[in-house]
């Protein structure tokens, strides 16, 4: 029988003493099925203390815990908790789970388009529902005790990341905060400036997997393990089988890549290079490992959907017969909403086959149904083999054995990039489930060109800093105006982390500043001159000096200038000496010409038969005719024989090019005549330093005063630009609104600061979006009132929708009302954009009219099958799955402009009518 571990009579009094002291977290653990890791218990004993936490721990660490505490302690208490996700699908994955332990009846849910239980003691929200209750002042944050903010390092996110921050900042004091994050590098920061802006808060840090991972590299058919131990310095080391093994196989490709390029085109093709291996090799090689079930990461929508029909095209099988059975149960209860009519153009019997084979795609061009569908059946193990992109790593509980990376490459929105350690950590994180795998794998598939010391470079690295991507936007600079005014407005731009780390680098740029001023004391006093003020004698010499440059400057352009004008004046038959170069001595010119800008481009023929064009960069000196010489009627440079007979004629005319003269000093620009040059040169001549025996060794020394000078100026100059920057970027956002009419001027407002917001300010509060002043000012100028429902739900579109390719042809738009309000809509962006260019604000987004016309016909009630076929003859293809997404952020938008506009008015009937006509079939499907 195996030893039973005892503690220490110590440890049980520590033990128990924490029992009875907290009580709660007792009562929590009591109905887990599992001890609590030390990093779960720290931060749920500071919970119950009172404290605010911040839980940066990896991918699958159980960071939730700390974060179910907190709805257990709410519910005890009396309180409200608000569990806040950044994404719709992770925001019902927490609801079931909630429920599933508290009941329907304690947890509710708001994720935009979805509203169950609002008023429930504890509610799943998107952390932009939260923003907007706060704005709102709505009574649902009365008695609000905790809230989780889940996947909170998310405020690094370039578009969505300021909304964290402002939550933090303008939640109540009394409000408990729960930061649960992925590992990052600069933990103890993030901490630092939530003890600064929440008050109380104990940051707890746990770099340990409760799952070991293992890396490998798959080579061919053979799964290496990546690092072969370590070194006597504790490093890892790579394996040298594997280098070794890669390395001879890179360069038996580039041989053969060399060997093809050598053989001529006629010859018969033949296969060289190393091939990868398939999908179906993977997956059988990983399933014969006992290493699924894996999540294959493939970084394109299409190459997932590709994988998945060449896993079914082979045959692949990885489910019995019991496991179809559940698998087609599971299927029925998410797809059972959608119509039968759109199965087939929605690829329902190809997906559902892939299904029972246990394999699947997972991607954001899914139907919200079928991604639902693949995240439950492969949480149950039903579906073993996933490709997906990077979308995937974003929080949903989606654990795997094994995670495989196909290419160490992704496209980020703009280039083709590399994966950085920080993509690397969090793709590869999702490898391991706890409580059910002994540890986890990763698994790169190697390509010629990748170097396995590079990957294990990604693989060992665990720098992953969280960077704040805040900033203030128009609708953010309303509220706080309206709520706060606008110095306390300030102050809270001031307390956020985007600022917060701003000040940080500030100090080590302070420190330069302060050591550059300190040698600068050191090279003032090696410059000084007992015979006078070196500083002000240094300043005259370089007063000098760029007078000669400038002069001289003058001086080439003016002799290029005359150059060219030479050149102007040549004909066909002169003779001409090209001074120097390749191609010196006599030419003929066969063409005066000039380029596409009007500058002269002469074709000659130079006595070596050498035919091309000269420019003005040829010449020093102005060129002058040496004589002239017959040409034939027609003269084809490109023959080699009239090349050859023009040379011959040019050699016989007995004209002799000059000898090349020797340049003396500088062309041009020596400034004899030059009054200023003059005074600068007297001036330095009678100062007293210029008697100085010593003169030139202080030169020195000044020269590098005033290199290190320039130097720190920069410096400085780059502190006043990062200190108060937001704002400055808030102030100059507020002078472009008070121009545009949204906020005022209002001495006698007191508590406003001088300054109000105005009817049209409190429209703009309301709207939410990328787009929001572009909405509020089309709403102001009336451009899309008379529309009807569909029209308007096609126009509104272009301030959501944006087309995945910049280079694609102009979509077409619905004539009429549709093509005027879209005119209309752009007039006003144009006008926007260059009020923002002018202000030095970040410029909205240019409206996109791609999905004008799918939405249009969606909403005068046509088939998906049409809506989908006539987006893509229009030039703008779009899975299923993107469509609803669109559909439902016109959604968002039509259901803001009716509580602006009001349900009572044209406009927000319209809104209203259009919203309807939309949610139908497949985009209200699943929609409660």
């Amino acid at each position: 029988m195996d030893a039973v571990a005892t503690s220490s009579p110590a440890e049980a009094y520590r033990a128990a003493k924490s029992r009875v002291a907290r009580p709660r977290l007792t009562e929590f653990v009591a109905g887990l099925p599992f001890e609590l890791d030390g990093f779960q218990r720290a931060a749920c004993d500071a919970l119950e203390d009172g404290h605010g936490v911040l839980v940066c721990a990896p991918t699958g660490a159980g960071k939730t815990v700390v974060g179910e505490f907190a709805v257990h302690l709410a519910l005890t208490q009396g309180l409200k908790c608000f569990y806040t996700t950044p994404i719709k699908a992770l925001s019902n994955q927490k609801y079931a789970d909630l429920v599933a332990r508290h009941g329907a009846d304690a947890v509710g849910l708001l994720t935009g388009d979805i509203s169950v239980n609002g008023d429930a003691q504890v509610v799943v929200m998107t952390t932009e529902v939260l923003r907007n209750m706060i704005y709102a002042g709505s009574r649902a944050l009365e008695h609000l005790g905790y809230v989780v903010m889940d996947e909170v390092h998310y405020l690094a996110d370039r578009f969505r990341g300021a909304v964290w921050e402002e939550v933090i900042l303008q939640l109540p004091e009394h409000v408990s905060l729960i930061g649960l994050s992925a590992t990052v590098s600069n933990a103890e920061e993030f901490g630092d400036w939530l003890v600064t802006v929440r008050g109380d808060t104990a940051v707890v840090v746990d770099e340990h997997r409760p799952v070991p991972l293992w890396q490998h590299m798959m080579v061919g058919n053979r799964l290496y393990d990546l690092f072969a131990g370590e070194t006597r310095d504790g490093e890892l080391r790579v394996d040298p089988d594997l280098v070794r093994h890669t390395a001879e196989l890179d360069r038996q490709t580039s041989t053969a890549i060399w060997e093809r390029g050598r053989r001529a085109r006629s010859a018969p093709p033949r296969r060289v290079g190393y091939r990868p291996p398939s999908r179906v090799t993977v997956i059988d090689r990983l399933d014969r490992n006992a290493l699924l079930p894996a999540i294959t990461f493939v970084f394109s929508r299409a190459g997932c959907d590709a994988a998945v029909g060449q896993c079914v095209r082979a045959g692949l099988r990885l489910t019995t017969d019991a496991e179809v059975a559940e698998i087609r149960r599971i299927t029925d209860s998410h797809t059972g909403d959608l119509p039968q009519a759109d199965l087939g153009v929605l690829g329902y019997w190809e997906w559902r086959e892939g299904l029972e084979r246990g394999i699947a795609a997972h991607h954001a061009g899914l139907l919200p149904a079928f991604k639902e569908t693949v995240e439950e059946l492969f949480v149950k193990g039903l579906v073993r083999c996933v490709f997906a992109t990077e979308t995937l790593a974003l929080g949903i509980n989606m654990p795997a054995r094994t995670v495989v990376l196909e290419r160490l490459v992704k496209f980020n929105g703009e280039s083709h990039a590399e994966l950085t350690a920080g993509e690397y950590t969090q793709l590869t994180g999702r490898a391991g489930r706890r409580g059910i795998d002994v540890e986890g794998h990763a698994v790169v598939i190697w390509q010629p060109g990748v170097d396995p010391e590079k990957v294990a470079g990604l693989a060992s690295t665990r720098t992953y800093p969280l960077r704040s991507s805040f900033r203030p936007g128009y609708n953010m600079a309303v509220n706080l105006v309206g709520r706060l005014g606008v110095e306390r407005g300030r102050e809270l731009l001031e307390q956020s982390f985007g600022q917060f780390q701003a000040d940080r680098s500030v100090v080590g740029l302070a420190r330069r500043i302060e050591r550059n001023e300190e040698a600068l004391a050191g090279y003032a006093a090696s410059m000084e001159c007992h015979l006078g003020d070196f500083g002000e004698y240094a300043q005259l010499r370089r007063q000098l000096s760029d007078r000669e440059k400038v002069l001289r400057r003058q001086g080439v352009a003016e002799q290029r200038e005359a150059a060219a004008d030479s050149l102007r004046s040549l004909k066909p038959g002169d003779v001409i000496a090209i001074p120097a170069g390749r191609r010196s001595g006599l030419a003929v010119v066969l063409d005066p010409g000039v380029d596409a800008a009007g500058d002269p481009r002469p074709l000659v023929l130079s006595e070596d038969r050498w035919s091309g064009r000269l420019s003005a960069a040829d010449f020093p000196t102005p060129v002058e005719p040496l004589g002239r010489m017959r040409l034939p009627k027609r003269v084809d440079h490109r023959s080699p024989r009239a090349r050859r007979d023009l040379a011959s004629s040019l050699r016989n005319t007995g004209i002799q090019a000059p000898a090349p003269r020797r340049r003396r000093g500088r062309t041009g620009g020596d400034g004899v005549d030059d009054p200023e040059l003059a005074t600068l040169r007297r001036t330095l001549r009678a100062h007293p330093c210029h008697r100085c025996d010593d003169r030139e060794a202080h030169a020195r020394w000044a020269e590098r005063h005033h290199r290190l000078e320039r130097e720190t100026e920069q410096l400085r100059q780059k502190v006043r630009s990062t200190t108060h920057s937001l704002a400055r970027a808030f102030d100059r956002i507020r002078a472009l609104l008070r121009e545009r009419g949204y906020l005022a001027d209002d001495p006698d407002a007191g508590d406003r600061d001088g300054e109000t917001v105005t009817e049209h300010g409190e429209r703009l509060a309301r709207i939410w979006g990328e787009s929001e002043l572009l909405a509020a000012e089309c709403l102001r100028h009336n451009v899309w009132e008379g529309l009807e429902p569909a029209e308007l739900a096609a126009v509104v579109s272009s301030l959501v929708y944006e087309s995945r390719r910049d280079n694609g042809p102009m979509p077409r738009v619905p004539s009429g009302p549709v093509s005027e309000a879209l005119t209309g809509t752009l007039r006003i962006w144009a006008d926007l954009e260059a009020d923002e260019r002018r202000h030095r604000i970040d410029r909205t987004r240019e409206p996109d009219v791609g999905f004008a016309w799918p939405i249009h016909r969606w909403a005068r009630g046509e088939s998906l099958a049409q809506v989908l076929a006539a987006a893509e003859e229009n030039g703008h293809e779009l899975s299923a799955g993107d469509f609803v997404r669109w559909c439902r952020q016109v959604l968002d938008l039509l259901d803001q402009i009716v509580g602006v506009a009001g349900r009572s008015t044209p406009l927000g009937r319209t809104a209203a009518k259009a919203g309807g006509a939309i949610r139908r079939g497949v985009v209200a499907a699943g929609v409660a």
